[in-house]
């Protein structure tokens, strides 16, 4: 389902987080649960991922893990300052030490001139540490956005339970 190379940065992420004694929580919007899918396609995955949230609507966002509406409207839902709430918000709303936030535009409409087809921000979050931002344009169809955005939210991850 995966390519062998996200599949081989899941298997990392959970040996890292295994090894810390972590467990993990994703917040999914444009890539729609597919980080989460990367981690659990990874047999015995269940002892480090604890729960993914899918919020693809701005309500979502909101009910599910806290985000608040007005800082959706001032920065729109595609933004650091958003991303950063999903990550913090998964810390506020499930039982786990570590989080990561994807949302962006994977395309082909959405975008915008400041806000291109392509942009996603990312958010990591390891409780009790400082919230890290990553923000990258990816070039591609929908599909490469998408799995673009699964590798760079790994990459957090890994990071993050170092």
């Amino acid at each position: 389902m995966f390519p062998a190379d996200i599949l081989h940065q899941a298997e990392q992420v959970l040996a890292a987080a295994r090894a810390q004694k972590l467990k993990i929580a994703t917040a999914e919007s444009c890539s729609g649960g597919l980080v989460a899918g990367a981690l659990t396609e990874i047999a015995g995955s269940s002892d480090v991922m604890e729960r993914g949230f899918v919020t693809y609507a701005n309500a979502a966002k909101t009910e599910m893990i806290g985000v608040p509406a007005g800082l959706i409207a001032a920065h729109g839902a595609v933004s650091e300052e958003v991303a950063r709430a999903m990550a913090e918000g998964v810390l506020a709303h499930a039982p786990v030490d570590l989080a990561v936030a994807v949302t962006g535009i994977a395309g082909p409409g959405g975008s915008t001139p400041s806000k291109p087809v392509g942009l996603v921000h990312f958010a990591c979050v390891r409780r009790g540490q400082a919230t890290v931002h990553d923000r990258h344009v990816f070039p591609g169809d929908r599909s490469a956005v998408r799995l673009a955005a699964v590798r760079v939210a790994l990459a957090l991850l890994l990071r993050g339970a170092a």
